[in-house]
């Protein structure tokens, strides 16, 4: 049996990761995929019982945990929403997560406020891992659009890569970003001017020497190893005509990418809405649905190493 040695019980933003760390789960899950491919897997949760608390609205994160846990032989418990919570009636979240402490031995949490996940790790023993949380960290997301692009395109050093959409709430863009700043790479920022990366990604970009560039123009992706999608996010905004006139700020389709002076790889954490064609979906570089499915594999590792589970060896 192999374990492999990770020094986190929580995952709660990309911050909180070494270099070292990074390897250790695109190690762990490179071992998931050949356990899955030998039909190996279930039983490594076997006892295993977990929390799949998503008190925001979510399909592909939910189900790809729920489906992680399954697969390594693990059960589930589960809420979704708000409406279905005691929170619903007052009750705050310490004393949710105390409750939930009791019942299970790992929580995967969803909350629409930030640092709601931090909140939650502070008051249990149980490990917590962040499913997102407002516009602040969505970790386990950033984590498989690292795999992602190892696995479509080899490590990041020396990658042009594009950010695309809503940077300024954009917790997938936040997290990915972060962990990225562990490798040699170039930046180019895509969006609205309203939608800008926040200084304080900024601040820490220009601290480590990492080279970036802004623009309004998509053509800039053009010139780009990777290019990282998102949706103008309806839900973040406060005032609904500010949504409105931003909406359509993008649409990138088929025609436009072929254009590209590269074979730039695409990617989009999902959903979509207008912001990318579905006449995109069957070239060779757009890897939003194998992205997806790799989701599956990296979230398995990560529940692994959370709970210091054993992996069979060869």
């Amino acid at each position: 049996m192999k374990r492999f040695h990770f020094p986190h019980k929580d995952i709660i933003d990309s911050q909180q990761f070494s270099r070292e760390d990074i390897d250790t789960i695109l190690e762990a899950t490179n071992r998931i995929v050949e356990l899955k491919q030998q039909n190996r897997l279930f039983g490594i949760l076997q006892g295993k019982l977990m929390a799949s608390l998503f008190f925001e609205s979510s399909t592909r994160t939910r189900l790809s945990f729920e489906a992680a846990m399954q697969r390594l032989g693990g059960r589930i418990i589960t809420t979704v929403g708000f409406q279905f919570s005691s929170i619903s009636k007052g009750e705050t979240l310490y004393d949710t997560m105390k409750m939930i402490e009791a019942y299970s031995d790992i929580a995967v949490m969803r909350h629409p406020v930030e640092g709601s996940s931090r909140i939650a790790a502070s008051a249990v023993k149980i490990p917590i891992i962040n499913a997102g949380d407002g516009a602040g960290q969505h970790p386990t997301q950033a984590l498989l659009d690292l795999y992602t692009i190892v696995k479509e395109r080899g490590l990041p050093n020396g990658k042009r890569i594009a950010f695309i959409g809503d940077l300024k709430f954009g917790r997938t863009i936040h997290s990915l970003v972060k962990l990225l700043t562990h490798y040699e790479v170039e930046f180019v920022f895509i969006s609205p001017a309203d939608l800008a990366l926040p200084q304080s990604y900024r601040k820490e970009l220009i601290a480590k020497g990492i080279s970036f560039d802004e623009t309004e123009d998509l053509k800039a992706m053009w010139d780009c190893d990777v290019a990282y999608i998102t949706r103008i996010q309806e839900e973040r905004f406060a005032d609904r005509d500010e949504f409105e006139r931003l909406r359509n700020s993008y649409t990138i389709h088929r025609a436009f990418v072929q254009a590209s002076k590269k074979e730039t790889l695409l990617l989009h954490p999902l959903p979509r809405v207008n912001e990318l064609s579905t006449d995109v979906d069957e070239m060779p570089n757009a890897a939003y649905f194998r992205q997806a499915a790799y989701g599956v594999d990296v979230r398995m590792a990560l529940l692994c190493l959370c709970l210091q589970a054993d992996m069979p060896s060869d």
